[in-house]
C-alpha cells in the first residue's frame, strides 16, 4: 500500500474512519520526528525528486484533473470555481516551479534568531523548529496538495492533507507522484499523507487529533473555514473571505486606475485576492467612473453601485447593505463614492476582511495614510491586490493567506511554518 495514501471504503463505518484517521495522526507524528534529522540538503534533494516525478507523470495528472473538471461542470460549479480547479498547462509547469522555488529557498529550521549571554553565564539563543504535524483542508485548487507538500517537507513538519471532494482525482495524482518521487529521496514514511475520502466526518475527526495535528490551516469558501473554526480542538490559522478594496484617490493616475481594477477584479476572478470592491474619491468619480462602466461592459462585470455612483452612470445596479460585505469570487463589483481618503479608510476598515486592500494615488501623504491605518494583512499602494500570494511575494509557494495577527498574518511561507525553542547552556549555574 502506498504509504502516503489510506484506501477508501464506500461502506466506512464512523468506527473504522475514527481509527484511520487517528492512526494517521500517529503516523504523521512519528514522521515529524524522523523529519528533523533530515539535513538541508537531504530535504531539497527530496523536493527536486519531487518536481521531476511530477513532470514524468504530468500527462496522467492533467488527464486525471480533466475528469475532474468535466464533473465539476456537470455538477454546475460556476465558471469561477471551474478555472480555480482547472490545472493549465501554465499552472502545471508553475506547480513544478514551485516545488524547485522551495528547493531554493533558505532553510529557516534551526535558525539563530538573537542570542544573549546573561551576567551569570548562561547563554541563551531563539531559534526556530518547525510546528510539528500540519493539517491543511482546501478546496478546488489541486496545486496546494504540492504547494503544502513541499512547504512542510522543507521546514521539517509532517502534513495530512484533506482536498476537496471536486478535486479528488488531481489530488490522489499529485500525491502519489510527490510519494514516488519522495521515497526515492529517503522522505520518510507517512510525512505527507492524504486522506481521499470525500466524507465530510473525516474533517471533523481530523481538527480534533490534538494530541497528534499542532495546527489545523484550512483553505477555501467562508463556510469551509467557519465549520472547521467550529469543529477544532486544535488551533486554526485562516481567513474566512476576500472582501479586498481598491480605493481611487482624488490623486490617481486614472489610466493606472482602471489598468489595475481590470486586473485585480478580472485576471481570475475567483481567487480571494481579487477585489470585490471599488471606492472613488468623489472629485475623481466623474471622470473615472464612465471608463468603469465602458471596462465593465467589455468585461461583462456586474456593478452594483451606491447612489452617488448611479446618479454619474444610472445603468449601474443599486447596491445593499449586504453587498459591502459580500465576497463573490465572481465578475461582480460593488461601487461607491466617498468624500475622502478618511472615509475610504473608515469604510475598509468596516467592511473589509483584512485580507489584501489598494490604494491608486500620486499624493505621498495619501499613499503613507492608507498604509498606516488601513488593518490589513497586505496594503499595496499603485499595484493589484493579486499579487498577495507566497509565489509572487518570493516564498515559492504558500500553504494560504491568513488574516490572523497571531502567530502569522498573510502569506504563509517557510518562515510562517516554524516556531521557535529557546536553548539554554550552561556551566553549572544555579538560581
Amino acid at each position: 500500500m502506498n504509504p502516503l495514501l489510506v484506501k477508501e471504503d464506500a461502506a466506512m463505518s464512523d468506527t473504522v474512519l475514527h481509527d484511520q484517521i487517528r492512526q494517521m495522526g500517529y503516523r504523521a507524528l512519528a514522521a515529524s520526528r524522523a523529519l528533523i534529522g533530515l539535513t538541508t540538503r537531504r530535504k531539497n534533494a527530496i523536493l527536486q525528486a519531487m518536481a521531476d516525478e511530477l513532470l514524468t507523470r504530468r500527462a496522467a495528472i492533467q488527464a486525471a484533473n480533466a475528469a475532474d473538471v468535466a464533473d465539476g461542470r456537470a455538477a454546475g460549479l460556476s465558471a469561477a470555481l471551474v478555472d480555480r480547479l482547472t490545472l493549465t498547462d501554465a499552472r502545471f509547469d508553475a506547480m513544478v516551479g514551485g516545488v524547485r522555488e522551495v528547493a531554493a529557498l533558505p532553510d529557516p529550521v534551526g535558525r539563530r534568531i538573537w542570542r544573549r549571554t546573561r551576567p551569570n553565564g548562561i547563554v541563551i539563543e531563539k531559534r526556530r523548529v518547525p510546528l510539528g504535524v500540519v493539517a491543511i483542508i482546501f478546496e478546488s485548487r489541486p496545486n496546494v496538495t504540492a504547494d503544502a507538500a513541499v512547504l512542510c517537507i522543507k521546514t521539517s513538519n509532517a502534513v495530512i492533507l484533506r482536498g476537496g471532494k471536486e478535486a479528488i482525482r488531481s489530488n490522489l495524482a499529485i500525491t502519489e507522484a510527490l510519494a514516488a518521487g519522495g521515497a526515492r529521496a529517503g522522505l520518510p514514511d507517512h510525512a505527507v499523507q492524504l486522506i481521499p475520502t470525500t466524507d465530510r466526518e473525516a474533517v471533523r475527526e481530523l481538527v480534533q487529533l490534538e494530541d497528534c495535528v499542532d495546527v489545523v490551516i484550512p483553505r477555501g469558501g467562508e463556510s469551509l473555514i467557519r465549520a472547521v473554526v467550529e469543529q477544532a480542538r486544535i488551533p486554526v490559522l485562516k481567513h474566512y473571505k476576500g472582501v479586498c478594496h481598491l480605493y481611487v484617490d482624488a490623486a490617481a493616475d486614472l489610466d493606472m486606475a482602471l489598468r489595475i481594477a481590470e486586473n485585480a477584479k478580472c485576471q481570475r476572478p475567483g481567487t480571494c485576492n481579487a477585489i470585490e470592491k471599488l471606492l472613488v474619491h468623489e472629485q475623481a468619480a466623474a471622470a473615472f467612473l464612465p471608463r468603469l462602466a465602458e471596462l465593465a461592459v467589455r468585461r461583462a462585470i456586474e456593478i452594483r453601485a451606491d447612489a452617488a455612483a448611479r446618479t454619474i452612470i444610472p445603468a449601474f445596479g443599486p447596491a445593499t447593505e449586504a453587498d459591502w460585505s459580500a465576497e463573490y469570487l465572481d465578475l461582480i463589483l460593488t461601487v461607491g463614492v466617498v468624500p475622502s481618503l478618511q472615509a475610504a479608510i473608515d469604510h475598509i476598515n468596516r467592511h473589509g476582511s483584512h485580507h489584501s486592500d489598494a490604494i491608486i494615488t500620486a499624493n505621498r501623504r495619501a499613499a503613507d495614510r492608507f498604509l498606516k491605518e488601513v488593518d490589513s494583512a497586505a496594503v499595496y499602494v499603485n499595484a493589484s491586490t493579486r499579487f498577495t500570494d507566497g509565489g509572487e511575494f518570493g516564498m515559492g509557494a504558500e500553504m494560504g493567506i491568513s488574516t490572523d495577527k497571531l502567530h502569522a498574518r498573510g502569506p504563509m511561507g517557510l518562515e510562517e511554518l516554524t516556531t521557535y525553542k529557546y536553548r539554554v547552556t550552561g556551566a553549572g549555574q544555579i538560581r
